[in-house]
């Protein structure tokens, strides 16, 4: 037979059945608790399902206990401070968390409504108050507040492993740099080293340092990469080109030195390189005779005490590292009363600036200097650090600074 044309079964006889439930009943077996009391508190009435919760008998309730002595200490003062005067005043109140005692023991944790039932006069007659157990909710509420204080633990481990790798990586990024320059008659000398970013180690790097009593050795470079591998290749760079210094301050030999080393040292699929400047400048009489040479490095700029500004550019010079048969080229110039050399890092003239975001530039950087030439190492320094801070975000590398100076006469 065609399923079509088959008879829908008759549904009323379980409908009659379900209607034939009295109304005790349903107050009786409801999924909720029901109680009615007195205004005083005594309880009149109680259903089945809030007695079944309680563990208690109707005749241990009824005309005996008060609705607050169904409750905890806690819920007991709460009921009485500050529901049952709200009730009353209101005539109503929803959804509030309680706790209720059961006679096996265990706290019952429930959300409480009661209405107020008026007479023809207006004066309140009885409370009725339905009760919904919210062990379940309670139990997800705690899940919660566990997820949320273990997130909370979490963050704050997270932020304290933080602080602690930010400061080792200080310490460590710290030990690359000198800890202060020499103080050198008649010179005036100043270095600062900007950190782009306290969570990762540069590859920036300066030094200044007497090598007799005549000669004074200098230099400041750039090693390819950030992290670890590049800090690596910045202590190997600078501890090398120091000794070759000390041993023969020659700014072309010492490069090739350096060059040699890396070389030996990177080989195969790691290559590393970096660039370089280095130098030495000897006293002779008030003037500072500078000789240096240059790695693939951005050329050193010479403010001139009569107010101008200038570029030493070292053409020629070949990145340090990168082939064993590099040339380095040596340029020499002579500072005099108010001159000042500075040295730097691409990170200052490839910082971005401008709604465009174009690279800030070595023509900028030769107008900001000579708008202040002439000035001194130290205020030189001052100034560029300023000029670093306004960049913002903007400046995403790690820049090093070295000015070296004849203070003007007085």
């Amino acid at each position: 037979m065609d399923d079509a044309g088959a008879e829908a079964p008759d549904i009323r006889p379980a409908f009659s059945s379900l209607l034939e439930d009295s109304a005790e009943d349903l107050y009786e077996s409801a999924p909720c608790g029901y109680l009615s009391t007195l205004m005083d508190g005594t309880i009149a009435k109680i259903n089945a399902t809030l007695l079944g919760w309680l563990g208690l008998t109707r005749e241990e309730v009824v005309g005996r206990k008060r609705f607050s002595d169904l409750l905890t200490v806690g819920g007991r003062l709460y009921h009485e401070t500050h529901f049952a005067p709200l009730l009353r005043m209101q005539g109503h109140l929803g959804g509030v968390a309680l706790e209720m005692r059961t006679a096996a023991g265990p706290r019952l944790p429930v959300l409480v409504t009661s209405t107020l039932k008026r007479g023809a006069d207006g004066e309140p007659l009885l409370i009725r108050t339905t009760v919904f157990d919210a062990t379940d909710r309670r139990a997800y509420e705690q899940e919660l507040l566990r997820a949320r204080r273990a997130a909370d633990e979490a963050r704050e481990q997270a932020e304290a492993d933080r602080a602690q790798l930010r400061e080792a990586l200080a310490v460590l990024q710290r030990s690359l740099l000198p800890a202060a320059l020499p103080d050198l008659p008649g010179v005036e000398t100043a270095g600062y080293y900007h950190t782009a970013s306290p969570m990762e180690l540069g590859g920036d790097f300066y030094d200044l340092f007497p090598v007799d009593d005549t000669r004074t050795a200098f230099f400041l470079g750039d090693v390819c990469g950030k992290g670890p591998q590049a800090a690596a290749l910045t202590s190997l760079t600078r501890y090398t080109l120091r000794a070759a210094m000390i041993q023969d301050a020659d700014p072309v030999d010492d490069l090739s030195v350096l060059n040699r080393a890396l070389m030996e040292r990177y080989t195969g699929d790691d290559p590393r390189f970096c660039t370089a400047v280095a130098g030495v400048f000897e006293r002779a009489g008030d003037t500072l005779r500078v000789r240096l040479a240059s790695g693939g490095h951005p050329p050193a700029l010479v403010l001139r005490s009569g107010g101008t500004a200038e570029y030493l550019r070292t053409r020629g010079g070949m990145l340090v590292g990168v082939l064993p048969t590099a040339q380095f080229t040596e340029v020499s110039t002579v500072l005099r009363p108010g001159d000042t050399l500075l040295l730097y890092t691409d990170g200052l003239t490839e910082a971005r600036v401008g709604p465009g975001r174009r690279l800030y530039g070595y023509e900028a950087l030769l107008a900001f200097a000579a708008a202040r030439a002439p000035t001194g190492s130290r205020a030189l320094v001052d100034a560029l650090t300023g000029l670093l801070r306004d960049f913002g975000d903007g400046l995403d590398d790690d820049t090093a600074l070295l000015a070296i100076g004849v203070p003007a006469t007085p």
